[in-house]
């Protein structure tokens, strides 16, 4: 193999890993913009929430983003890691129920941060398999 050839392969390696980094890896500077607006904006409440409420995507002004709660993953299998005392207590508990509301309305703050902004026409919601799963919660 000449040394011109060899060059040309280096360069072509080295355009192709630029190439699947810009399109992988890349973070949309749309979505880190809708992310910056809910730390700025985000209560002391949401700021202090263990559970930060993130822009996964935004696509024709319908921004995806992350929860560890659905429908699929109740808030009652999770809650015990937002808040360590809760765990184990019953649905009905004064202190649980609270916890649920509290989640439910940090939950929506975000999600009307992230809607106010330019662009932004509704939010979807994704669960966060990634945290349930550092967190040791089996996903359904």
């Amino acid at each position: 193999m000449s040394r011109k050839n060899l060059m040309l392969r280096i360069i072509i390696a080295l355009l192709a890993t630029f190439a699947i980094y810009w399109f992988a890896f890349r973070t949309d500077p749309k979505v880190a913009a809708l992310n910056q607006a809910i730390e700025q904006q985000a209560s002391p409440a949401l700021k202090a929430y263990p559970y930060k409420f993130r822009v996964l995507s935004l696509k024709h002004g319908v921004a995806e983003m992350s929860t560890p709660r659905s429908e699929a993953m109740p808030v009652t299998l999770m809650i015990g890691t937002i808040d360590p005392s809760l765990a184990g207590k019953d649905q009905t508990d004064p202190d649980f129920v609270a916890a649920e509301k509290q989640i439910g309305a940090l939950q929506a703050e975000a999600r009307q941060i992230v809607v106010s902004q330019p662009g932004v026409k509704q939010v979807t919601w994704k669960l966060d398999e990634d945290w349930l799963s550092e967190h040791n919660i089996s996903t359904p």
